[in-house]
């Protein structure tokens, strides 16, 4: 038996013991047609994110942005759940999950069959004025903007980790944009950015999560960015033996009992098969 056999013979036996908090990032999805940040290398990619202050405060921006998740929303739309996604719906079903928190916004953890998913980062599907509050579906504005922009015929570059595309300034200056329909207020995705805080109820159900649980499995993140890498630190601190599963280096490696680098989806089911 290999390395990664073992490995993942050590996983199985590990999830098989039920108390599993899994914690899954963008490693996940890349099976379903959306990139990671950081691919193997763990170098991060070229895409630059949106940051809450720059859609917050530059018109030319926030139209940029909204021009590129018009066209990219149509790919994660689109994406359907992989077969990593189906696993871990049935690890849930079959009671071994204490719960399921992701860093992705994509919805494929549901998709594929969970409930009671926390999205930390929020979600691409929904839409919130920052004026009055208002929650809408993102296939509504979707529609709006089409509307708005009957004629217009960028043509998108590859899909980012994020949902947006890559246009050049020329391709984004003759996007219209659209507001809330209630009050006229502006609208975001309901997705923290970069330079926002997830709210903080939802970071205190995260670590009510950690405390209840008896493991922690890391499903494709490479833990680079303190917002889930907390959750990992404060189950360390607690003693609780933590496995990862991703393809590349992570920043806890050396926090975790069980590594395992190979295609999430290939490992997944083979546990989910070995505890069917």
């Amino acid at each position: 038996m290999g390395a990664v056999e073992q490995s993942v013979a050590g996983l199985s036996a590990l999830v098989g013991k039920g108390g599993v908090l899994v914690l899954s990032g963008a490693g996940i999805s890349t099976e379903s047609g959306i990139p990671d940040y950081r691919g193997r290398s763990g170098q991060k990619r070229n895409a630059q994110p949106m940051t809450y202050q720059t859609f917050t405060r530059d018109p030319v921006a926030r139209r940029r942005y909204w021009a590129r998740s018009h066209l990219g929303w149509r790919t994660i739309a689109r994406a359907a759940p992989n077969a990593g996604h189906h696993a871990v719906g049935r690890l849930q079903a079959r009671g071994l999950l204490t719960g399921i928190i992701t860093q992705n916004v994509d919805g494929l953890h549901q998709a594929g069959g969970a409930g009671g998913v926390v999205e930390l980062h929020g979600a691409l599907d929904r839409v919130i004025c920052l004026d009055c509050g208002e929650l809408s579906g993102r296939d509504e504005l979707d529609r709006r903007l089409a509307t708005a922009n009957a004629g217009y015929d960028a043509v998108a570059g590859g899909v980012n980790p994020d949902g947006d595309v890559d246009l050049t300034d020329e391709q984004a200056a003759g996007f219209v944009v659209v507001d809330c329909t209630d009050c006229g207020g502006m609208l975001k995705p309901d997705v923290v950015f970069f330079g926002e805080s997830v709210p903080a109820p939802r970071v205190g159900e995260c670590f009510e999560l950690v405390e209840r649980s008896a493991s922690v499995l890391v499903l494709g993140s490479s833990l680079t960015v303190m917002s889930g890498r907390r959750f990992v630190v404060r189950a360390a601190k607690l003693g609780l033996p933590i496995a990862i599963v991703n393809q590349g280096p992570t920043r806890s490696d050396a926090l975790a009992s069980i590594l395992v680098d190979a295609p999430l989806g290939t490992v997944l089911s083979k546990i989910a098969w070995d505890l069917r």
